[in-house]
């Protein structure tokens, strides 16, 4: 039942035409992940490296490219947790329709982790520096892991029902680490390590961490999930993975999962932080070098058999999105039961999945009112940005499902329409300033430091949305080219703002990158243009103009849109608008709103290939090559 190991998995895949070996020695530094973003955007198989160079392990890739293979390795269990969380939505359920879940109580106890004293993963112990070392960006800062799972305990209460899994940064070699002795630990906030190493830090101790790599893969999805607050990932992992996980349980010692391929363990230190990164992120860009705590790596072992998962991260869509799109079929029916009136809520995977959240909500306060002002979404939006990773959104916007029953918030282009036909600028902004944002997320004005605008719309329809530009626009210097990315969108290329964003060559960034930002000067532009959209203005009947600094790629899809606006703007300081008030310390506009999306100095530098790899893997595609007709040129 399920896979208990990652060989299995392979082997069954391999079976079934889902899994191709390459015997080809290709590099692990770029060229692998070179291959992975290819494999993935074509919708191509997961690949086994077998001789990779500059490893002695093989790696795997493309593992959790395509919802076909996801389904195929959960096809025993994908239906059992479904019934789980409908029992979670209404156990009243089960006396209903008892025959569809007389299993559901087995399922249950099939979550309990089990203590075993020995596994696979204890038959080898190598130093740190014979792992793996994959590099996946040409500036990054060293290796990193990007399949972990981080395994802590709670040090109040010791064992697995209070551990936390997570998928963390892990980087493995580089900047001031001490060679086979440390490695970086990078987490976000509102990750529930924090919780483990805050009580840590309390009792004056060392946190004890174990890094899984490999086993079932169930482990490594339940590392991502949104789960409760103090319910253990392993549950989660047991009715996923069709049986309990084996964890080795030694005395003094973290529990560490069995069936791995590969366990490092280690402790973190109170107080000790080194430079981290850079690291080519999921939003796009570099997260640039900065202190994250360091791991004391004292034992790594790996099981005879031994797979390295990897994949990419970048600007989406990644294989992370097929993540995203498990956690979303797992999880999103409860969404109403967590947070009362809210129907559906979509982290949008093109715009780097936390900058912006659309949700659609509903209005119950005095239905006998004929009232078009929001009440209950902004409890609602506030609700939802109180919740774990939700909280770290930059642009939430919500809209009422009475004004639209059928609309879903993960129908990004019918609920743009929706939302730009009813809001009211002056009236449903709602800012926070001066609050916590993304890790990963430079448009702010420090490490984790930007604001949140929330967008509440309900109401009949108030405007109609131009879908095409007239000839005769009137700009002011330095802005040109309009193009409409969306019905009552439009994109207008600003004036170039230098200098660009760099990678720091050494030492760590922190505050001097966003020292600039503060004057903003490059806001005088906006306000030149804001100034003159007038009434008689074309502009004037368009909702939503983003300034960029390319509008022909801006406009070119809707997954540019969506990337550059909400990646390469900071509400409180980049949100402008035409006939802009403050009224009451409310900020509103008649419109139209303007987001300043051009790349800014404080900004981090866009993930870009390196030209010299991507040839080199463009030889191996072509005819006679040993990845022809496996990877696309």
């Amino acid at each position: 039942m399920g896979f208990h190991s990652l060989r299995a998995c392979t082997d069954q895949l391999r079976n079934e035409g889902e899994l191709i070996v390459i015997d080809h020695p290709v590099h692990q530094h770029l060229e692998i992940a070179e291959i992975q973003r290819r494999l993935f955007r074509s919708g191509g198989p997961a690949v086994l490296f077998t001789t990779p160079q500059g490893s002695a392990f093989p790696i795997l890739v493309n593992l959790y490219g395509t919802q076909k293979r996801i389904e195929r390795i959960f096809s025993d269990s994908l239906d059992r947790v479904k019934k789980l969380v409908e029992l979670k939505i209404d156990p009243m359920e089960a006396l209903k329709r008892p025959w569809r879940y007389w299993r559901s109580p087995i399922d249950a106890i099939s979550m309990l982790p089990r203590k075993v004293r020995r596994g696979p993963v204890l038959s080898h112990e190598i130093p740190l520096s014979r792992l793996p070392q994959v590099t996946n960006w040409p500036n990054d800062g060293g290796p990193f892991i990007t399949l972990p799972a981080v395994y802590t305990e709670d040090p109040h209460r010791p064992g697995t029902l209070r551990s936390n899994l997570g998928m963390y940064r892990v980087q493995l070699a580089g900047n001031e680490y001490e060679h086979d002795r440390e490695i970086g630990l990078h987490y976000q906030l509102h990750r529930g390590i924090g919780v483990h190493h805050s009580a840590a830090i309390e009792r004056g101790e060392p946190l004890k961490v174990s890094i899984f790599v490999g086993g079932s893969p169930a482990v490594a999805v339940s590392a991502v999930m949104p789960l409760p607050e103090g319910l253990s990932e392993l549950t989660f992992a047991g009715v996923l993975a069709g049986h309990r996980i084996a964890m080795i349980s030694r005395p003094g010692r973290p529990s560490i999962y069995a069936d791995a391929d590969f366990v490092i363990e280690g402790i973190v230190m109170p107080g000790v932080t080194k430079p981290e990164g850079p690291f080519g992120d999921h939003l796009g860009y570099y997260a640039r070098k900065h202190e994250f705590p360091v791991m004391q790596v004292e034992h790594v072992w790996h099981r005879k058999d031994a797979i390295w998962p990897m994949t990419v991260v970048g600007r989406p869509p990644q294989e992370d999105t097929l993540f995203g799109w498990l956690v979303h079929e797992l999880t999103g029916p409860v969404i109403p039961t967590v947070l009362p009136g809210v129907q559906s809520v979509h982290a949008v995977d093109a715009s780097g999945v936390h900058p912006l959240l659309l949700a659609v909500g509903s209005e119950r306060y005095m239905p006998w009112k004929n009232d078009t002002r929001p009440s209950e979404l902004l409890t609602q939006a506030s609700a939802i940005l109180g919740q774990g990773q939700l909280s770290l959104a930059k642009y939430l916007f919500i809209v009422s499902q009475g004004d639209a029953p059928g609309l879903k918030a993960h129908q990004i282009r019918p609920f743009f329409s929706h939302l730009l036909e009813r809001v009211d600028w002056l009236r449903d902004c709602h800012f926070h300033t001066e609050t916590t944002i993304d890790t990963l997320d430079y448009s702010g004005s420090g490490l984790n430091c930007g604001s949140k605008l929330v967008v509440a719309a309900r109401g009949p329809a108030i405007r109609s949305l131009p879908r095409e530009i007239p000839a005769g626009w009137s700009l002011p210097n330095g802005f040109y080219a309009p193009r409409v990315c969306l019905p009552g969108v439009v994109a207008v290329t600003g004036p170039a703002i230098e200098p660009k964003p760099q990678m720091s060559s050494s030492g760590t960034d922190d505050a001097a990158i966003w020292r600039i930002s503060a004057s903003a000067p490059w806001s005088a532009d906006i306000e030149r243009l804001v100034s003159t959209i007038r009434d008689d203005h074309p502009l004037r009947s368009w909702p939503l103009v983003v300034i960029v600094d390319d509008s022909e790629f801006a406009s070119a899809s809707l997954e540019n849109f969506l990337w550059i606006t909400f990646t390469r703007s900071n509400p409180a300081a980049d949100v402008h608008g035409a006939g802009s008030t403050v009224h009451q310390k409310h900020w509103g506009c008649t419109g139209p709103l303007v987001i300043d999306a051009r790349l800014k100095p404080h900004h981090a530098p866009p993930v870009v290939e390196d030209r010299e790899t991507s040839a080199r893997i463009d030889a191996l595609c072509r005819s006679g090559g040993p990845l022809a007709g496996i990877v696309r040129e």
